[in-house]
């Protein structure tokens, strides 16, 4: 008797946990059950103090082909309430999140990357946000955010176009922050997430925070929620550890408190 895939795995490294969607026989296609694995994943993330980094990728060489079409047209939904498609493109996670993007980021796939602080791309990846080819639009955050991310008409052309980028491109677009050779990006993710492990935790969800805050808002609401932001990392173990190894010349021992 053949025994159920888990349809999103972990793996803690270091201080990074590495999630993987895990349908390769469906290109981490996102179903009902994907999407519930993905989100209880990310909060497992959130809820361990020793993890300060998490790192998204996809089984059997390829991201995500985006929405599972054959389990929607059942009626299944790929959603989760008040946390988007995937359980992650309306989520806020507190802590970086990067995206390893080897073969197909496509649709939904390209949205779960987007959704992430940092990407790293294979040379040979595919982005792409097709919807428009079956009648639909990138609701699950492309839209949205892709013109966010790179210049206007360059985002409007991949969305009313539908056609794909691959890695390379999306160096070039700035949309992949380290772009490398195929089979390399979840290597090269996993030491990023590591030096960001090396900053404050407290200081990183607050940048997280400040960003967020400060897409919809004047600078004047933006500089206010800032500051109180800074009063409280000010009045933070971690502000006096990170001075005081600097003035020691030490690395600094974090604690998030």
């Amino acid at each position: 008797m053949s025994t159920p895939t888990t349809p999103v795995r972990t793996e803690r490294i270091g201080s990074t946990l590495l999630i993987s969607l895990n349908r390769p026989e469906a290109r981490n296609a996102v179903n009902a059950a994907v999407a519930t694995a993905l989100a209880g994943a990310l909060d497992a993330l959130e809820a361990d103090p020793a993890l300060r980094a998490g790192v998204l990728t996809g089984e059997g060489g390829t991201f995500s082909a985006g929405m599972d079409l054959k389990a929607a047209l059942r009626g299944e939904s790929p959603e989760i309430e008040r946390r988007g498609f995937g359980g992650l493109t309306e989520a806020e996670p507190a802590k970086p999140l990067i995206a390893a993007v080897e073969g197909y980021a496509m649709g939904g796939g390209f949205e779960l990357a987007l959704a992430c602080d940092l990407i790293v791309a294979a040379e040979d990846a595919r982005f792409g946000l097709p919807e428009v080819k079956r009648g639909l639009i990138a609701a699950g955050g492309g839209v949205i955010r892709l013109p966010k991310r790179i210049p206007h008409h360059l985002a409007m052309e991949l969305l009313l176009t539908g056609e794909p980028v691959d890695g390379r491109r999306a160096g070039e677009l700035g949309l992949a922050n380290r772009v490398t050779a195929k089979g390399q990006a979840v290597a090269e993710a996993l030491r990023l997430a590591e030096r960001l492990a090396e900053n404050a935790p407290l200081a990183l969800a607050a940048v997280k925070r400040v960003v967020r805050a400060a897409a919809g808002a004047s600078d004047a609401e933006a500089f206010a929620f800032q500051r109180t932001e800074m009063k409280t990392l000010m009045a933070s173990d971690d502000v006096r550890e990170g001075m005081t190894a600097f003035a020691e010349r030490r690395p600094a021992r974090w604690t998030g408190r």
